[in-house]
């Protein structure tokens, strides 16, 4: 059967579309992290929430966003990454329509969690493609910077976007906007899209999807609780415990299986548990530190909302910097390094953090501390995924995908879990600085990770099974049962 090389097909400008469909695609994913955050006010008293509530129109998306990503992965392995993409951009848009067209508290919140859901059949995908569409080497390491760079600008432009759709429109357009995107994008999905040839012998477990999906569900859960952690320690430590005992329990499980959900031979490869070890330690240090640094504008300067939101765009700006200036760093000096070097520069910005006054504003500090740390955040998550992605073998890529995104989840989970305490036993301007020192303590042992990363200069990918994909000819691209491959 004819075979080419990813390059050869996708080469040129088709290349590049395809990069910006993907990307696209991850910014809209993480712009709904974080736009409707302002738009909670007004929907809030729209659709009758309770206080206890209505925070869970984002713990609904980001729970089950968290707890499908390795299935997701796997559907991806198994289906066809473009099918799996395909289904859930539709998915995205079509559940971005009911939030948008929501009349009562409860079909939001249920519309949210099938949002996430689909988003977590996209994301993952979406890697899985920028992998197979990319040549190992200096164009997947660019396609990957500008992927992480479009998740920091989702992140960024939610902050911003969110206020003025909300302030000078409704904030169901804040759902809305969404939809023209999808739509916008879905035709293209053919078009420019790479055809990956499928996992033919894999297969869906019940069990263990399940219990990856409870696990995973559990631990982000209690990551959501953390600040409620002294008033009631069991609503945290129970969901962080529950999920870590069936997480193991489904490890072990897959240790005895042919065909599990988490393949062996992928949990075997040094360089992709180094990317997950290095995932999980970027977001345990950095979002613990953005969340006493929200306490931090609020309660200590006591900054009102609208001038507070002004310097917090400036660590996901820093992070788009350090994502497209990574490829560059991992060439010159390996993907080990530039992990190091990221965890450096987080280090360095918990530790400005950790100084800051009682009293006045301290802008240079803050924006210092957020350039630091967004920058070093860039270049981590770009090493991390580069050699994530590129070390795992071809079959399981939207696996390898899911989990990459999973641990940086429980990283999320894990960090706060252990930071929050250290301020909320005594909230004070002493534990505050013990709590970002403790963030850059868990940067410092990220360290010990970046050893399992690559240290070639070539960057990750070098080598088999890091190579570009074959993918197969396309000759029934016309058959209906093969468009979405």
């Amino acid at each position: 059967m004819l075979t080419v090389t990813a390059v050869d097909r996708f080469g040129g400008n088709t290349r590049w579309a395809s990069t910006a469909v993907l990307c696209v695609a991850q910014f809209v994913v993480v712009l709904d992290v974080t736009i409707v955050t302002t738009a909670l006010p007004a929907l809030g008293q729209e659709l009758l929430f309770t206080a206890h509530g209505l925070p869970w129109v984002i713990t609904a998306y980001t729970l089950c966003f968290g707890g499908f990503l390795i299935v997701g992965g796997k559907v991806a392995d198994v289906v066809g990454a473009r099918r799996a993409f395909a289904v859930g951009l539709v998915g995205f848009t079509g559940t971005s329509l009911l939030c948008a067209l929501a009349g009562s508290a409860e079909l939001l919140l249920a519309a949210r969690a099938a949002q996430g859901t689909a988003a977590a059949l996209l994301s993952p995908a979406a890697l899985a493609l920028l992998s197979a569409s990319t040549e190992a080497g200096p164009g997947r390491r660019r396609a990957i910077g500008m992927w992480t760079a479009a998740a920091a600008g989702g992140g960024a432009t939610g902050w911003l976007l969110g206020g003025v759709l909300t302030q000078y429109g409704d904030w169901r357009w804040v759902f809305g906007i969404n939809v023209p995107i999808g739509l916008a994008v879905l035709p293209l999905v053919v078009a420019v899209l790479p055809r990956v040839p499928r996992q033919r012998s894999g297969r869906m477990d019940a069990v263990d999807s399940c219990g990856i999906t409870l696990g995973l569900a559990a631990i982000v859960y209690g990551a959501t609780e953390a600040p409620a952690i002294t008033a009631d320690p069991a609503r945290v430590l129970g969901p962080l415990l529950l999920g870590a005992a069936v997480l193991v329990a489904v490890f072990r499980r897959a240790r005895r299986r042919s065909d599990p959900l988490l393949p062996a031979d992928l949990l075997a490869v040094r360089a992709v548990r180094g990317a997950n070890l290095v995932a999980a330690a970027v977001t345990a240090s950095t979002t613990p530190a953005m969340y006493l640094a929200v306490l931090y504008v609020q309660d200590t300067l006591r900054l009102p909302p609208s001038r507070a939101a002004l310097y917090f765009p400036a660590l996901n700006l820093t992070v788009i910097v350090g994502s497209l200036f990574g490829p560059r760093l991992i060439a010159l000096l390996s993907a080990r390094w530039t992990a190091a070097g990221g965890f450096a520069l987080i280090t360095g910005g918990c530790l400005v953090l950790a100084f800051l006054p009682d009293a006045g504003v301290p802008t240079g500090r803050l924006l210092t501390a957020f350039g630091l740390m967004g920058t070093g955040l860039g270049l981590a998550s770009t090493a991390s995924t580069a050699a994530g992605t590129d070390a795992a073998p071809a079959p399981h890529r939207g696996v390898a995908s899911g989990l990459l995104n999973a641990t940086a989840q429980i990283g999320t989970a894990l960090g706060l879990a252990l930071v929050v305490p250290v301020v909320a036993v005594a909230p004070s301007s002493t534990s505050m600085r013990w709590g970002f020192a403790t963030a850059g303590l868990i940067a410092v042992l990220g360290l010990a990770a970046w050893r399992l990363l690559p240290a070639d200069r070539s960057g990750p990918g070098a080598a088999q099974p890091g190579g570009a994909t074959p993918v197969a000819a396309d000759p029934t691209r016309g058959r209906a049962a093969d468009r979405w491959r």
